[in-house]
């Protein structure tokens, strides 16, 4: 079952972006938290602390979950204003943001990642890998959510470079548009500042070419962001695949015990068995010797002293 939603999650990858998640009613721009600071470190082996760490993960999940909320409201935002110095601003917070779930993904992987190995080397193996395991899944969910926001977004801001170049060039070629959507190399700034020098309308062609500049910076901190989430799903596979492997080995190295000792105890039923067998021929061949004993003794007395009759 695990690998089957596993193989799911991985064709979802290609799928088409989610719409994005919904902001929080009042949510303000300036109550952005700090990156919590977490330690990975296991805090012991034992049940209480096991759980303990589980409820800890899910709370990181869910405050994952939410940031990516914030993530997603903040580039609304960012497309839908006018105000450079507006948009400035929630550039650094989208830096912020991105840095603190950057460094919450990063720990909630190390924690699951813990949580595995302690499960592993429990008694209670298949219970606690049951517990760790809705971890798995609701952080590949988080991860793929927040995947599909940057992809969404991405595309978005795409399609607002394309319509302010043609503001600049309106009879622009498929060629052109793409040059300077798709730009990575700088190619993309010559094609636009080409089209400036033929524009008529040259104070909106200007305001035009510098949000195009500052949607391409958007553009590759999505790409960026996209990337590490990609490497850190394939990250989550590898060890929820380690992992499921690492039970299965346990499971069958346990199965492996309980027929030994059941063949064992099998093998010792059927000694004890054998030893009180031979325990009672020893017995009925020292009993049959000592009647065999007292016949040849009586024959040998009524041999000597006959009996005679008065």
């Amino acid at each position: 079952m695990a690998r089957d939603r596993l193989a799911a999650l991985r064709r979802g990858q290609g799928g088409s972006p989610a719409s994005p998640t919904s902001p929080q009613a009042g949510y303000e721009m300036s109550g952005l938290r700090a990156p919590e600071t977490i330690s990975s470190d296991a805090k012991g082996d034992g049940p209480a602390d096991f759980y303990a760490e589980i409820s800890t993960v899910q709370d990181l999940t869910r405050q994952f979950d939410t940031n990516v909320g914030k993530i997603s409201e903040l580039h609304s935002r960012s497309l839908n204003n006018m105000d450079e110095a507006m948009n400035q601003q929630y550039t650094t917070q989208l830096d912020e943001l991105i840095a603190e779930t950057r460094n919450l993904g990063n720990s909630l992987k190390q924690r699951i990642e813990s949580l595995g190995s302690q499960a592993a080397g429990a008694q209670d193996v298949r219970i606690r890998k049951n517990q760790a395991s809705r971890l798995d899944w609701k952080f590949m969910d988080a991860l793929q959510n927040y995947q599909n926001v940057e992809k969404e977004y991405r595309s978005r801001y795409k399609q607002r470079v394309e319509r302010q170049f043609k503001i600049v060039k309106p009879d622009a070629t498929p060629e052109e548009v793409a040059a300077v959507v798709n730009d990575t190399s700088g190619s993309g700034n010559q094609v636009f500042a080409q089209a400036l020098t033929s524009s008529t309308r040259y104070g909106e062609s200007r305001a035009a070419y510098r949000e195009v500049q500052e949607r391409h910076e958007d553009i590759l901190r999505i790409e960026q962001t996209i990337s590490e989430l990609a490497q850190l799903f394939s990250d989550m596979s590898i060890l929820i695949q380690q992992q499921d492997e690492q039970i299965d080995n346990i499971q069958k190295s346990a199965i492996g015990v309980a027929a030994d000792t059941e063949a064992a105890h099998d093998h010792t039923v059927k000694a004890v068995k054998s030893a009180r067998g031979a325990r009672r021929k020893r017995w009925i061949c020292f009993w049959l010797t000592i009647l065999i004993l007292i016949i040849i003794a009586v024959i040998v007395v009524v041999s000597i002293h006959p009996w005679t009759k008065n």
